[in-house]
């Protein structure tokens, strides 16, 4: 190649810093099932740190208890009007309703971004274990439920003890993300650094959830052997 040509060439684009995330202080936060524990409590963390939330429910009137109970401006609507209403949407219900919820709500959920943060898990004897979705995760069962909506998977080994503590006033830990689309993982791992002391952080796209929502076995057995509220942090990143 002479220097005529290598002149020609065009430049190569700098790498994308992966920490150049976007602002979304902006976005509507909706949580369906945001009066259990975990909905409720990421429900209010994310109030707390300025985001407009609106928390859903089957019935709207549990929605709106809820809700003046977090504070912080929160709305609560059934769970199809705060899908409507959302931008984002986090998908906190329990497993056992996930596949159906999911289902009834396929129109209100077109177009939206969908953060899954289900763990399938059962319980026994032994204590917790990781079921298997026949589509291999919560996230790809929302995935095959909601073709219409871009699905990412994030919020899975969070504390709702420490969620919905209004004495903590950080939560140090890191959210794993995962979707199929660079662009949605970043508006959720961004979502995730506006509660002080949480990171989100990529991790791969959305086939391998399972062993993302699988690993909340474990920290339930770590939180049960020291009497802890763990979670996670990604080292050298």
């Amino acid at each position: 190649m002479t220097s005529t040509d290598s002149a020609q060439q065009p430049a190569k684009a700098p790498a994308k810093d992966p920490w150049d995330l976007p602002d979304v202080s902006g976005l509507v936060v909706g949580v369906l099932g945001g009066t259990g524990p975990q909905g409720k409590g990421l429900a209010y963390r994310l109030a707390r740190a300025g985001q407009k939330v609106i928390i859903g429910s089957r019935a709207a009137e549990r929605a709106q208890a809820a809700a003046e109970e977090i504070g912080h401006g929160v709305e609560g609507y059934d769970n199809a009007e705060t899908a409507r209403r959302s931008d984002i949407v986090i998908v906190a219900v329990p497993w056992e309703g996930h596949g159906k919820t999911l289902q009834s709500l396929r129109e209100e959920l077109a177009g939206k971004l969908v953060v899954d943060c289900v763990n399938p898990l059962g319980f026994d004897k032994q204590g917790a274990y990781a079921l298997t979705p026949e589509e291999g995760s919560a996230a790809q069962q929302a995935a095959a439920l909601l073709p219409d909506s871009r699905v990412t998977a994030a919020f899975h080994h969070l504390s709702a003890v420490l969620l919905e503590d209004p004495e903590v006033d950080r939560i140090d830990t890191d959210v794993m993300v995962l979707g199929d689309k660079r662009a949605d993982t970043d508006i959720v791992q961004a979502l995730a650094g506006r509660i002080p002391g949480m990171r989100g952080v990529y991790a791969g796209r959305l086939r391998g959830a399972h062993q993302v929502e699988a690993l909340v076995a474990n920290l339930i057995s770590v939180n049960r052997r020291y009497k802890a509220h763990a979670g996670l942090r990604v080292t050298d990143v």
